[in-house]
């Protein structure tokens, strides 16, 4: 299912969050949603997923609008997500962590927990194998009982994608995964990343700081600044876009064209470009 923004717009007051943004993501994808501090890219996140309602235009998934859609509802219709900042429950375990994303997955009522049902132990069981399999994927299962405070950040990270991961969604956005993690562990999440959309037949979004990983995983980027598109394309075309170059460096379009303009070669003196 693809997902479709057309001229989405939220404010805050006189602040205007995100201004009049569309793009696309079609099935199967891994695409890049950049910019620098402040852009808009998590609100964006929090539009598509309830926490906000946009002021103006439309959100769809598939054939759903998500603008009547509670944030549960649309977890139901196949869109999981992290966070920026790090959201695991301290007090539970690291497999507890991902039992508790299972609800919309469950066939038992709470009857049917009361009474102690035969579909309710079977519900407990699958689950349960669920999750230590998810656990397997991200290599976390010899931490199954452990708290997810104990673990690196990095594991923490992958923990959180791995409970996304329990809502069996068709859409992940993954909010800054990479915070935080090394060169290496940078290098495996864009295998895993890979992994996911290959094997769960997923389109992912990613936001996302370091460059190492969008330009690395992204198929598409689209890029924005206060709130508003400045470019879209593929990694090749961004990165070498003016406007993004001066967004993430802070200098006018014109500064950076004189600067790239300074550095260019220059023919030796006194030799005219095609002399013999």
């Amino acid at each position: 299912m693809k997902l479709v923004l057309e001229h989405v717009t939220k404010n805050f007051g006189g602040l205007r969050a995100v201004g009049d943004v569309s793009f696309t993501v079609k099935e199967k994808v891994i695409f890049g949603l950049i910019g620098p501090n402040g852009a808009g890219k998590t609100t964006v996140f929090n539009l598509i997923t309830g926490v906000y309602k946009h002021d103006q235009g439309s959100i769809r998934f598939g054939d759903k609008d998500m603008a009547p859609l509670a944030p549960a509802q649309i977890a139901a219709v196949g869109i999981g997500r992290t966070f920026q900042n790090i959201r695991l429950f301290g007090q539970l375990s690291v497999i507890e962590n991902l039992l508790v994303a299972c609800e919309l997955q469950k066939r038992a009522h709470l009857a049917a927990a009361v009474l102690r049902l035969p579909v309710h132990y079977e519900d407990e069981a699958a689950m349960h194998k669920r999750a230590m399999e998810l656990l397997r994927v991200f290599d976390l299962h010899e931490h199954a009982d452990e708290a997810p405070t104990s673990l690196p950040y990095g594991n923490q990270r992958r923990l959180e994608i791995a409970r996304a991961m329990m809502l069996e969604p068709k859409l992940l956005l993954l909010d800054e995964p990479a915070a935080g993690m090394n060169y290496g562990e940078a290098e495996g999440l864009k295998t895993q990343i890979r992994w996911l959309r290959d094997t769960f037949d997923l389109s992912v979004v990613l936001v996302e700081h370091n460059m190492q990983v969008v330009m690395g995983v992204c198929e598409e980027i689209h890029v924005l600044d206060h709130g508003e598109t400045i470019a879209h394309g593929t990694p090749e075309e961004v990165r070498a876009d003016p406007k993004v170059l001066a967004a993430y460096l802070g200098e006018d379009e014109e500064e950076l064209a004189a600067k790239q303009a300074s550095l260019a070669p220059k023919e030796p003196a006194g030799q005219e470009r095609g002399a013999d």
